[in-house]
This record gives C-alpha cells, structure tokens and sequence, in this order.
C-alpha cells in the first residue's frame, strides 16, 4: 500500500489526499512528525511536504504525485474528456500551485518577516495583495467558460477543484475576504459536502492537533 507522508496544515498534501479519496485508491497517511528526527529529510532531500512512497520509490511535490495518481489509475479521470478543457484546467490547478501557495507558504511568510524585517502588517499586505490577484483570476476563469458547469470544469470534481479548495481555506486562515468571488465560492459549497473532501481536511487527520474537553 502507498504511504502518503504528510502533516495536517499542509494544503499540498491535502490536494493529494482529495484526489486519492476521488479515485478510490487505498493509501495509509503517515504524519511527518511521526517519523524519527532526520529520517524525512533523508527520505525525501527536499525536505517539503508532502512525499508518496511508493514501495520504496519517493515522489516528491504534489503536481508529480497527482500526475502519477492520473497515469497509474486513470479512472475515474482527474481532468475533462475534451483536451481544450483539460488544458485550461491544468492552468488553473497550476496558476493556484505556482502563483499563489507558492507565495503564501509559511516558511516564505516567516523569512519576509524575521530574515527581511517585515513587520506583521507589511506582510499581511504582502499576502493580501497575492491572493486578490490569484483568486481574481481565477474568478474570470471560470466567469469565461464557454459552459457553466458545477464544478470547475465539468459535472463532477477533478484536478482544478481539488487545488481551489485547499486555497481558499488557506485564504480565510490568512485573514483574506473571499465574498469577491461568487463563482469560486459556489464551486466550494458543491466540493465541501462530499465525503473525499471532507475526509482529506486537516481536522480529519491523525495528527491534527487535539484540545482538552471542558470539564
């Protein structure tokens, strides 16, 4: 069985955890922090988040591990049956990836903000002005499709929908005001009530951190 070696706030390990729990495809989740103190890091030199073992064979980043998700277990797909539409949602997946985790990621916040000197608000205003132009473009993405679909791109979740939800939970947890995009957020209210979304949140993880009832 495939391990998938992640941490519950890893938004990129919640992209795969989504696309695994869409295909069907059995995997045991394994917390990083589960692992003796350097194995991770000799296990995959990148050293980010997350990794799929695959008996033995180490695959980091997530846009590998979904491209070998697709090729290995091709149904049910991923992306549209129409290579046009595949294309566009390949962008749009890859716009949220490259243009925006990229930037928000916590370790580039906190070296703006120790190693850089930006102060909180600096780098609140740096995160702001990222994820209004990311989740604008993305709002004109689907506000440009030829046809409205429930989803991102067709009438079932896949590729795109799987990057835009870890996102935009990502957004609110950063302090971003979501009600710009009304498109972005009824894709959202379809994905959320399914149980492959659901299932792959970082509240649903082993490692997520537990508090103490009230007595």
């Amino acid at each position: 069985m495939m391990r998938l070696i992640s941490r519950w706030q890893n938004s990129a390990g919640e992209r795969v955890r989504i696309a695994l729990n869409l295909k069907g495809i059995a995997y045991r989740y394994v917390p990083a922090s589960s692992l003796e103190p350097g194995e991770y890091r000799r296990l995959n030199p990148q050293g980010l988040l997350p990794a799929l073992d695959i008996g033995g064979h180490i695959v980091p980043q997530s846009s590998a591990i979904l491209a070998y998700i697709e090729e290995t277990y091709p149904d049910p797909s991923l992306l549209p049956d129409d290579p046009a539409l595949r294309a566009e949602a390949r962008g749009f997946a890859a716009h949220i990836a490259s243009e925006m985790h990229a930037l928000t990621v916590q370790r580039v916040r906190q070296f703006l903000r120790d190693e850089l000197g930006g102060g909180e608000a600096e780098v609140k205003r740096w995160l702001q002005h990222w994820l209004g132009l990311g989740f604008a473009a993305l709002e004109e993405t689907l506000a440009q499709r030829r046809s409205p679909s429930p989803f991102c791109f067709g009438e079932r979740p896949g590729l795109a929908d799987l990057h835009l939800i870890p996102q935009m939970s990502n957004a609110r947890r950063l302090g971003h005001d979501l009600l710009a995009y009304p498109l972005l957020l009824a894709v959202e209210q379809r994905c959320v009530t399914l149980d492959a979304f659901r299932s792959a949140r970082p509240e649903a993880q082993p490692d997520f951190p537990k508090t103490d009832s009230p007595a």
